[in-house]
């Protein structure tokens, strides 16, 4: 075992990749494929300077120092500018050395992309090092695939997957923003970077002084903070996007647990950006093993419920429950290699939340024996459990994947989920056993519900489909035809087709015009819940998923097996850009009705019980207040709200009550992808209560 204790030291004359003839060189050390280190950005430099140091843990020499040197390119793929190897067999021990590497291209031999300087130290570790590098290899359970075991020493904690705080940015506005199109405006967007996390605001149409006003969260993995990379882009259909300008936060320089509003200048271009930035110092999630599970400790146990308790309504709002998922192992999974077997690891995500298992080598039935928590601030969240097969000379391969509502949990049930593919339509090889508890105060998921919900700052690029956009025609035709059938129903009516039916309109007609009052609409729509209620606790209700909609969701999947034998029509669509943008964006507006109506129709068909309940909670309360206020006051309470909004919180992000609680109900196709397949006879689960959280 030895120890390579590295300090990156500078750069010059490096290759420039920028159309400024500069670049943001930043540096990756790589052991048998595996990356070790990565340092910071320097931006705008041919001559970075780093001064980073890095330890690292090497079982052997044979495997050389891999330094990979990249120009930074935030929205688009990164630049190679060069590369270098490092013989570790040619440096003596216990002595530092300087080196000067060479940068070269493997296609371009001859080019000369500059040189990097170096200082290295390699130490022999025994005795006491020995025991704690084996420590290390026994918490991370890494088997003989790999001889080398790296560590850096200043990401200990992003290895461990805990970080140490929140970055809550909110976008406000822009201010004079560069115009880029020919009618002297923009259609302006922004993109922010931290470390590895991304997120992309909405795009605002024809303006200088666009109006944001998104909020999100980022997460610090290290104590002193971080660069956020803050890029402002014009959308150009048609063609590559236009660079307005960029500029950072150096979140080492602000106070923590206080809010700060910054104006800033965008660099390489025009115009301000306002934000606002709050960082937080607590940390959300934890990982540890499941022998040395916190919660069986009782007192930890009663706090957690007390935390949570009725009792404690209005304290800490956001916190609004506790989530604990053990990843107990795997069974029958996908052989992922060419030796018949996988090396699977198992990422977690609620939310933005993301914390990874251990990688079990060479195994089809991995145990993991892990325990996450998660802080819950949104219970109408879903639980993402997904399995890769850990590949070193590329990204990892996907092996499986289930999604879970919360609210669809049984607390301390260890079931077998069985695994499906990436679109979640159907299954694919293997069952994975989880152990999950929710615990989480009603009120406050209640009140949480009616804000605008959290948004993945992770982009999700959209694409054209053919069976996609025809689903979602599909499913918008289906919301349509409803409104056209009542309106035939109605027209008949009035046509006396059927004149024992007309006349029983007409008398109820008489009826309702004569007696109505303005709280009788919530009140049938109260009634309507409550019939569907009934028909489903007495069974007569035989609702079934449409099969159309099966079907769609069929073709996608067999679609997607055929990307590749499709690459050369994929091709010829990306030569008419132009109208593969205009036919995702109908592909989306025809998603985004279609779950509309979806959404309302599954509200009042009981397909969350939390959300339907919390309804007729609301159609309660105003019913009471139509039939107890006059109107002139409900409406004049609404109007001061709406005029003195902007005077009592300038910054406070637009939202609508009704579409955020709709925006919690799943439209019939993630009722699909929710929906939990039915685990083979052969891996029937072994299901066991636990009394861990009361």
């Amino acid at each position: 075992m030895y120890q390579l204790d590295i300090t990156l030291r500078r750069g010059q004359s490096l290759a420039a990749r920028d159309r400024g003839g500069t670049s943001d060189p930043y540096v990756k050390f790589k052991i048998g494929g595996k990356e070790v280190f990565r340092s910071k950005t320097i931006h705008k430099t041919l001559n970075p300077v780093w001064e980073e140091k890095a330890c690292i843990l090497v079982d052997h020499l044979r495997e050389p120092l891999y330094i990979k040197v990249f120009d930074y390119d935030f929205g688009l793929q990164d630049d190679f500018m060069g590369s270098a190897f490092l013989d570790l067999t040619q440096l003596e021990l216990n002595r530092p050395t300087d080196v000067t590497l060479t940068l070269k291209d493997p296609h371009y031999p001859d080019h000369d992309l500059g040189i990097i300087l170096l200082s290295v130290v390699l130490t022999p570790k025994e005795g006491e090092s020995r025991d704690v590098t084996m420590l290390m290899r026994k918490s991370w359970k890494r088997s003989s695939k790999f001889q080398t075991q790296s560590v850096r020493l200043s990401d200990l904690h992003r290895k461990s997957h805990l970080w140490r705080g929140i970055v809550s940015i909110t976008l406000i506005e822009g201010r004079d923003l560069k115009a880029m199109d020919s009618n002297g405006l923009s259609d302006p967007y922004v993109k922010f970077r931290l470390g590895h996390q991304k997120y992309k605001s909405k795009i605002m149409p024809k303006t200088l002084n666009p109006q944001w006003r998104e909020q999100f969260d980022f997460h610090l993995y290290e104590e002193r903070g971080g660069i956020i990379d803050i890029t402002a882009w014009d959308k150009d259909a048609g063609k590559r996007d236009d660079f307005i300008g960029r500029c950072q936060v150096d979140l080492s320089a602000l106070s923590r647990e206080q809010t700060h509003k910054l104006e800033l200048q965008l660099e390489e271009g025009e115009g301000h950006l306002v934000l606002l930035v709050t960082l937080t110092a607590s940390a959300t999630v934890s990982i540890s093993d499941l022998s040395v599970n916190s919660l069986e400790d009782q007192k930890e146990r009663e706090e957690i419920l007390k935390r949570y308790s009725p009792l404690r309504i209005f304290h800490n709002l956001k916190d609004v429950g506790f989530l604990q998922v053990k990843v107990i192992r795997a069974e029958g999974l996908m052989a992922a290699d060419v030796t018949g077997k996988s090396d699977p690891f198992c990422v977690v995500e609620l939310n933005n939340d993301r914390l990874l298992t251990h990688t079990v080598y060479k195994n089809l039935n991995p145990e993991w024996n892990k325990v996450f928590t998660f802080n819950i601030k949104d219970i109408h969240s879903v639980l993402e459990v997904t399995v890769y097969d850990e590949d070193r000379d590329r990204s990892a391969d996907f092996l499986g994947k289930v999604a879970i509502p919360l609210l669809s949990i049984q607390n301390g049930e260890q079931k077998a989920y069985v695994l499906k593919n990436k679109q979640l339509t159907g299954p694919t090889k293997g069952v994975i056993y989880l152990e999950i508890d929710v615990i989480f105060n009603a009120v406050k998921a209640s009140l949480r519900t009616l804000i605008p919900k959290e948004q993945k700052y992770i982009e999700e690029e959209n694409r054209l489909s053919k069976q996609l956009l025809l689903r979602n025609f599909i499913r918008m035709k289906r919301c349509v035809m409803v409104l056209v059938n009542a309106a035939y129903y109605v027209n008949s009516c009035f046509d006396w087709d059927s004149p024992p039916r007309s006349l029983a309109a007409f008398v109820l007609f008489l009826f309702v015009v004569w007696n109505f009052e303005l709280y009788m609409i919530p009140l049938v729509l109260l009634l309507l819940l409550t019939w569907n209620y009934f028909l489903i606790i007495s069974g007569k209700d035989n609702r079934q998923r449409d099969t159309v909609m099966e079907d769609m969701l069929e073709d996608e999947e067999e679609e997607d097996d055929k990307d590749d034998k499709d690459s050369e029509k994929k091709g010829f669509i990306n030569k008419i850009y132009a109208i593969q943008e205009v036919c995702v964006s109908v592909q989306n507006i025809l998603d985004e009705v279609a779950s509309f109506g979806e959404r309302i129709k599954n509200t009042f068909n009981w397909t969350v019980p939390f959300l339907s309940w919390l309804a007729i909670v609301a159609l309660c309360v105003f019913t009471v207040i139509l039939y107890f206020i006059p109107l002139r006051y409900i409406v004049l309470v609404w109007g001061i709200n709406k005029f003195t909004k902007k005077l009592r919180s300038p910054y406070a992000i637009d939202n609508n009550e009704l579409l955020d609680f709709l925006s919690r109900v799943p439209s019939d196709v993630q009722v699909v992808q929710y929906q939990e397949l039915k685990p083979d006879p052969s891996h029937s689960p072994y299901k066991r209560k636990k009394n861990n959280l009361g």
